[in-house]
């Protein structure tokens, strides 16, 4: 169980704004996450709310990315023997969209926790992986194969010579 702090009014709020979000992936329109919360306030928020516990000394790197994988373990088995799922989730309750939300709430958690606590900014360290996907998968070479980048190698060479 992941340790997030939030009041109830903000709970009810926060799955009004999910239940528009739901229901715009379930007619397929675009939407957005939540724009004005950012990778910083969650790590201030979860950093705060570990201090108040006084849970920093239980949060090494070591036990952190323990409870994250058993995090990944719960969030695996929510889709365990479903077979392959439709995008937007048209054909699960809303109790089940909601269990699956906790859960991938609490792997972003200790995903945060984990990279405050070694120091690394996961925000730019998303955005230079992208880049360097970029590099390594030109759109060009790889629209719609799954090929491993290692495929596109002597081209991408070849490309920028």
């Amino acid at each position: 169980m992941s340790s997030v702090s939030s009041s109830n009014n903000n709970n009810n709020n926060n799955n009004n704004i999910t239940g528009v979000k739901r229901k715009a992936a379930l007619l397929n329109e675009k939407y957005e996450f939540e724009s004005t919360l950012t990778l910083e306030k969650l790590r201030k928020q979860q950093a705060e709310f570990a201090k108040e516990r006084d849970w920093d000394q239980f949060h090494t790197p070591r036990n952190l990315l323990l409870a994250l994988v058993g995090e990944v373990g719960e969030l695996s088995e929510i889709f365990q023997w479903k077979g392959e799922v439709k995008p937007g989730l048209p054909d699960w309750k809303e109790k089940d969209k909601i269990h699956l939300g906790e859960e991938l709430s609490d792997v972003l958690v200790y995903l945060i926790r984990l990279s405050d606590k070694c120091g690394i900014d996961l925000a730019t360290a998303v955005q230079d992986k992208i880049k360097r996907n970029a590099a390594k998968y030109p759109a060009h070479l790889a629209k719609g194969s799954s090929d491993k980048y290692t495929a596109y190698t002597e081209q991408v060479k070849k490309s920028k010579k």
